[in-house]
């Protein structure tokens, strides 16, 4: 995906051998290590090339060898997650500085290290979308609240499948802007066609340069609780029923806690979606006084400069080594 991405913004890009090697079987391991030794090798030809004055690196076991080959060029090492993976952690070694998220994640690097808090970093783009003007681009009224539900670049099956299941009962209380991932995208499509009021439905199967606009245009959010959700429901002052993804160890149940303990969201388990979900939307559309408080303590969580904090520090930490080498 971070291909078709950059190559959309027009920027050049390469890709190194790498593979990960926490919790892969015995029989695979040899293999990984064999290919990480090769993305090292890769590495420092595209160094050699390149001759970059910095290094920014954001986790990934994909880094790792640029990582060890880039020893010695400054580096920028950026916790997008509350909790670090275990690549972050191993990547932090050959780092300069280290920005993160939140205050929180300092707690997890014990060694001495240049920390700094610069938030998660959002589209400008973004900042262009105000409500009037993404509910007439989406094609909705003001007549009902928005409900806006998503789950990732591929979609999340278990929030896909639950939404579905109560969808005419969450039409009754919103219209529902659905982010289905293009593999649920057809399934979607074909509940709209049996619905009555199929015109408050609207399923897609991914936003690119529209997702500021979903998000501008809806009052609450049923999402998981991936690293950019610290970023983007906060930029909107969003509220959110989080459901974080069970199956990715507990780095977005971290992060969910996270806005969840700020009083910006509410959290659901993923094995609780086809029982609570519709109570806890319904509770929420008719309590208009806590959905303002969840507003508020979100909006309090944003960081609407974070890009300009870690292009700031690298910017220093290049000026920095240009001068020590003088």
């Amino acid at each position: 995906m971070e291909a078709e991405m950059v190559t959309r913004l027009n920027i050049p890009y390469k890709t190194i051998p790498a593979a990960g090697i926490h919790g892969v079987g015995l029989r695979a391991l040899p293999s990984n290590i064999l290919r990480l030794l090769r993305g090292v090798f890769a590495s420092r030809k595209i160094l050699s090339e390149y001759k970059p004055d910095a290094l920014l690196f954001t986790g990934g076991y994909v880094a790792v060898p640029m990582a060890v080959a880039g020893v010695k060029i400054p580096s920028l090492l950026y916790t997008p997650d509350i909790e670090p993976g275990l690549a972050i952690k191993a990547i932090a070694h050959f780092s300069d500085c280290i920005a993160m998220t939140a205050e929180e994640s300092r707690s997890f690097f014990k060694f001495n290290h240049h920390l700094v808090v610069s938030g998660y970093p959002t589209r400008p783009e973004f900042t262009e979308w105000k409500k009037e003007k993404a509910r007439k681009h989406l094609d909705l009224h003001n007549n009902k609240p928005v409900l806006l539900v998503f789950g990732g670049s591929k979609g999340a099956l278990s929030i896909n499948k639950a939404v579905l299941q109560i969808l005419p009962q969450l039409l009754d209380l919103a219209q529902v802007v659905h982010i289905t991932g293009q593999p649920h995208f057809a399934e979607a499509q074909a509940v709209k066609t049996s619905l009555i009021n199929s015109d408050e439905y609207h399923p897609f199967p991914y936003l690119h340069e529209d997702m500021g606009a979903a998000f501008a245009a809806a009052d609450l959010a049923v999402c998981r609780a991936g690293a950019s959700t610290l970023g983007e429901l906060p930029l909107f002052g969003l509220p959110a029923i989080l459901v974080p993804y069970p199956y990715a160890w507990r780095y977005q149940k971290v992060n969910a806690d996270y806005l969840v303990k700020n009083g910006g969201a509410v959290m659901l388990k993923d094995e609780e979606l086809n029982t609570a979900l519709l109570p806890t939307v319904t509770d929420l559309f008719h309590s208009p006084d806590r959905l303002v408080e969840l507003k508020q303590k979100m909006t309090s969580l944003a960081t609407p400069n974070a890009a300009e904090v870690l292009a700031s520090t690298l910017r220093n930490l290049t000026t920095a080594n240009k001068g020590a080498a003088q």
